[in-house]
């Protein structure tokens, strides 16, 4: 049995190796959907011994079947944000303590305490809908941070700015996470000089605004907050994980997350490190559901397994996380 308390305190390669293999095996026993998907592949189960050799499981797969690897009750349903007309993903967990142990973990491990930090909250396309694990996620930051200034706004920006200079200037650590187009809404009524707080940017425009590359995005979004960088959150309804950036677009995992470049023209074969290719996300996390998701998003890994997200695959549906159309 794989026990949650190992694949958090993962801290060298061989063992995430060791534990990725048994989730595959107990995924491959024990998720239907998944197992299936294998066995059109003609995958002999035994045969897997490394991580490039396990089969990744597409993500529209969310879209149109239950991904499970148990049979427990399910206690949240997480939802993707599509735009009208599309199908959205779903995601049943069946143990929603594990989500929040990797969040806290993974928060942790970038930004250290959450009691540091005043956490204000711009994502009013994710507030007007039911399912969002990124709400999930911030509510509980928020309320974590144990600061009474912590808290979501919608569309009341008058208010959030007042908040924001206030905190800046009174010395107080901030953290601002915000869906992309909500920022530079913001900025567009005001201009900032901010030096305590940092800029947090989930990505999507959710059909708001034109899409951007990310250093135009970014470029903006520093001189309007008056920022030196900008940090960027990497995740998605499929993964109980995220991936932060805190500079320049450069994605970093805590260490039960790991990133292969598959090859856009082969899904089964892996690219070097520098060269651009479909990300795939092993996430352990993901251990009740399917831990081996091919994204469709476009990226190339770099040496000290960081990732930088390039763009999308064409005809792929618009998706609502750090999705920058090249």
């Amino acid at each position: 049995m794989i026990s949650t308390s190992d694949i958090f305190a993962i801290s060298s390669q061989k063992q995430f190796e060791k534990i990725a293999l048994k989730v595959f095996r107990y995924q491959y026993e024990n998720n239907i959907v998944y197992r299936e998907f294998c066995e059109l592949l003609n995958t002999d189960s035994h045969k897997v011994k490394s991580l490039e050799q396990i089969p990744f499981l597409p993500i529209q797969f969310f879209k149109s079947h239950n991904v499970v690897s148990n049979t427990n009750a399910i206690e949240e349903t997480f939802t993707s944000s599509g735009t009208t007309g599309t199908i959205t993903s779903k995601h049943l967990v069946t143990d929603a303590s594990i989500y929040e142990e990797s969040y806290r973990k993974g928060f942790s491990q970038f930004y250290g305490n959450i009691e540091n930090y005043v956490v204000l909250a711009l994502l009013p396309s994710y507030l007007e809908r039911e399912g969002s694990s990124l709400i999930y996620m911030v509510e509980d930051l928020i309320r974590l941070s144990n600061h009474s200034e912590s808290g979501f706004y919608l569309h009341n920006h008058d208010e959030l700015i007042k908040k924001l200079i206030e905190l800046d200037q009174a010395g107080q650590n901030v953290i601002l996470i915000g869906v992309t187009y909500a920022l530079l809404d913001l900025i567009e009524k005001q201009q900032f000089q901010l030096q305590n707080t940092i800029i947090m940017e989930t990505g999507g425009m959710k059909g708001k605004r034109k899409e951007m590359i990310r250093e135009e995005l970014h470029q903006q979004l520093c001189e309007g907050f008056g920022v030196s960088v900008i940090h960027s959150e990497y995740g998605m309804t499929e993964l109980l994980s995220q991936a932060y950036s805190l500079r320049e677009g450069v994605f970093e995992c805590p260490s039960w997350i790991q990133i292969l470049i598959r090859d856009t023209e082969d899904a089964l074969t892996y690219i070097p490190q520098g060269k651009t290719g479909g990300i795939n996300v092993i996430d352990l996390a993901n251990i009740n559901s399917c831990s081996f998701i091919a994204t469709q998003d476009l990226g190339k890994k770099n040496p000290n397994n960081s990732f930088e997200v390039l763009g999308r695959f064409d005809n792929s549906d618009i998706r609502g996380c750090n999705l920058m159309v090249m």
